[in-house]
């Protein structure tokens, strides 16, 4: 068996032409999906993007293996502790570790570990290659090493590659000669002025009237603020080119398995560390709440020998890769909370969790549950954002989370957060230290991205002229409220 694994960082599925977008973004993708099964409603249990690998490399939730967020104590996951063997016990081995004891020959292109000093993440690989831009580069720069394992290992069996690639993720930056394929298409229906005019009466990092980055940088592909749908489009236009270039590199990839006759007998497995709002909760070109934007990926599984089709259950991410385990005869770790629905898909059935949680303690400390046809996402601390406590909202008639129907549905709220107390005291009893990372990054200060981030914002404001959004910041966090940099750093 032989198989591909492309991480395409930062992908939305609803961008996606299989997944029904309407621009021609992914036509190397597309075929994939027309082989193989794609999953409609595949969650990242835990986002971004380090909590995102670190559940799927672990097979665990964020909850269970300690990595919750991107910076502070709950940016690296839990060590074993005492139990821990020579190697990691067989219970926590990671999903490499056991394709390995499996008799695989795993290679990593990836920049992720040094990105975010993540080091378990090589952990099972006999091959590694970063490029040492750390999630900075494009496609073109990294492709050819992927390209190079396949010819050297064409002949081989019993292999698998991780391809990681980041070109739909901020900032923009497909080289100037690719051009501007979508210039002549239109935007999202979705969105329009009205919505653009109430976001840029509000604050927040990432939003309308603050596109604020950490380093500063924009590139010719992205307005530095969301101010009329003409700049909407464009930005839009360079998310898509971004996805556009991404899939040129998958179809480098497939010509290249064709051209030594593997395409058909090898597995390719296309998905994402997370979506990426643009626009939903006044969120622009970032991944900052628990939501169905941020939270749902796509997830493409061409197998030999299983017929293709299409799959609408709940899944986790970390679901599938239990499944390949399972379609391998390979033992799942005791430890995961990943279940395998190898028996469903071999069948061509459907065969889902009844209900999804799925969290972020890098932007923002919410966690939200998926079940039904609504998300209810709590808000267990203010992420400087106006948002409500709880929200409501009907992922099938409105994706894109625009009617908040909390206070309508009180039922409905109701039994949403039963839901979600209920799994998080079972995670709880049935975790190996029996506490919850996710509020213990609420006590060491809140989400990583927010801490001491205040003074930048207030200042964005001023320069716009914006004092009724200065006030409306000040009068909502006062000093000593832990979201000021004099909160955190002396």
């Amino acid at each position: 068996m032989r198989m591909i694994y492309i991480d395409i960082d930062t992908l939305r599925p609803d961008h996606l032409g299989c997944y029904g977008y309407h621009r021609n973004t992914s036509p190397a993708i597309d075929r994939v999906a027309r082989d193989g099964i794609l999953f409609r409603q595949c969650f990242v249990p835990d986002a971004p993007c380090l909590p995102s690998r670190s559940a799927l490399h672990h097979g665990r939730f964020g909850i269970h293996n300690g990595a919750v967020s991107h910076g502070g104590t709950w940016a690296d996951p839990y060590p074993e502790g005492p139990t821990r063997q020579f190697h990691n016990s067989e219970g926590y081995q990671k999903f490499t570790q056991v394709l390995k004891k499996k008799g695989f020959y795993n290679c990593l292109v990836s920049s992720f570990a040094g990105r975010h000093d993540a080091w378990w993440f090589c952990a099972g690989f006999h091959e590694i290659y970063d490029c040492g831009k750390g999630g900075g580069e494009t496609q073109n720069e990294v492709t050819g090493q992927a390209l190079a394992l396949i010819d050297r290992l064409s002949s081989k069996d019993n292999w698998y590659l991780h391809f990681n690639i980041w070109d739909p993720h901020t900032p923009y930056r497909t080289p100037e000669e690719y051009g501007f394929p979508f210039a002549g298409e239109p935007a999202p229906a979705w969105m329009n002025q009205e919505i653009i005019d109430r976001h840029n009466n509000t604050f927040g990092q990432h939003c309308a009237a603050n596109n604020l980055r950490e380093n500063g940088k924009f590139t010719q592909r992205e307005p530095m603020r969301i101010g009329n749908m003409a700049d909407y489009k464009k930005h839009i236009d360079g998310y898509d080119t971004g996805i556009r270039y991404a899939d040129e590199a998958v179809a480098q990839i497939l010509e290249r398995l064709e051209q030594y006759g593997l395409y058909k007998d090898t597995a390719v497995i296309i998905s994402s560390d997370h979506g990426e709002n643009q626009g939903e909760l006044n969120i622009y070109g970032d991944h900052q709440t628990a939501d169905y934007i941020t939270n749902r990926v796509p997830m493409i599984v061409k197998w030999p020998g299983i017929k293709a089709g299409e799959d609408s259950a709940f899944h986790y991410q970390f679901d599938v890769t239990a499944t390949i385990l399972g379609l391998l005869d390979a033992e799942i770790p005791s430890r995961w909370d990943a279940k395998s629905f190898k028996d469903a898909v071999v069948l061509g059935k459907e065969q889902g969790r009844d209900f999804l949680v799925v969290s972020n303690s890098a932007w923002s400390s919410m966690r939200a549950v998926i079940f039904e046809d609504y998300i209810l996402i709590r808000t267990y601390r203010d992420p400087v954002r106006d948002y409500p406590e709880i929200m409501l909202f009907n992922y099938k008639t409105d994706p894109h989370e625009v009617e908040d129907l909390a206070k309508k549905m009180p039922a409905k709220v109701n039994q949403g957060l039963a839901l979600l107390q209920k799994w998080v005291d079972d995670q709880i009893l049935s975790s190996d230290r029996k506490e919850d990372p996710f509020m213990r990054v609420i006590e060491e200060g809140g989400p990583f991205h927010v801490r001491g981030r205040l003074e930048n914002t207030v200042k964005h404001y001023e320069n716009l002229g914006r004092k009724d959004i200065v006030e409306k910041i000040i009068n909502r966090y006062p000093k000593k409220s832990g979201y000021w940099k004099s909160d955190w750093f002396k």
